[in-house]
């Protein structure tokens, strides 16, 4: 396993997608707290599944990291798959525990890409993970809160 010699920064199509990313969980904890009795498990659900789909992709990177690698060690494809299996538990419970589940997977994926991204040559979008991770999983838990 070699890292690249570049680690090139993220691109501004990247801050900007990465960035309007984060409306859906900014929105879904907004509307646990704001709308009526009857759409509530819209919105906790709406913000639960984003929360999901956003784990299984940071998951997902993992797998990409090891697809270009000929003999990647396991750890990648493992935690590649690990987010996607945790985060669809979570949906299928009630949003305020599911959600508790969500922003905890969010803050244990970080902490595991702090040390996965410097050695994969990435290390450069850690600034960008944090803000990203730390703002989606303090939604999560506003929104569990809100439940």
């Amino acid at each position: 396993m070699t890292a690249p010699p570049f680690e090139p920064p993220p691109s501004e199509t990247a801050l900007r997608l990465g960035n309007a990313g984060l409306a859906p969980f900014l929105l879904g904890a907004a509307l646990v707290w704001v709308v009526d009795a009857e759409a509530h498990f819209y919105a906790t659900m709406a913000l639960a599944v984003w929360a999901a789909l956003v784990t299984a992709f940071l998951g997902g990177i993992h797998w990409g990291l090891a697809l270009r690698q000929s003999a990647p060690p396991a750890s990648l494809w493992l935690w590649g798959v690990a987010p996607t299996l945790f985060a669809w538990a979570a949906v299928m419970m009630p949003p305020r525990s599911g959600l508790i589940i969500d922003g905890v997977l969010l803050i244990a994926g970080y902490l595991v890409d702090r040390k996965v991204y410097p050695v994969q040559g990435i290390g450069r979008w850690l600034t960008l993970r944090f803000r990203l991770s730390t703002l989606a999983a303090l939604c999560c838990f506003l929104g569990a809160a809100g439940s």
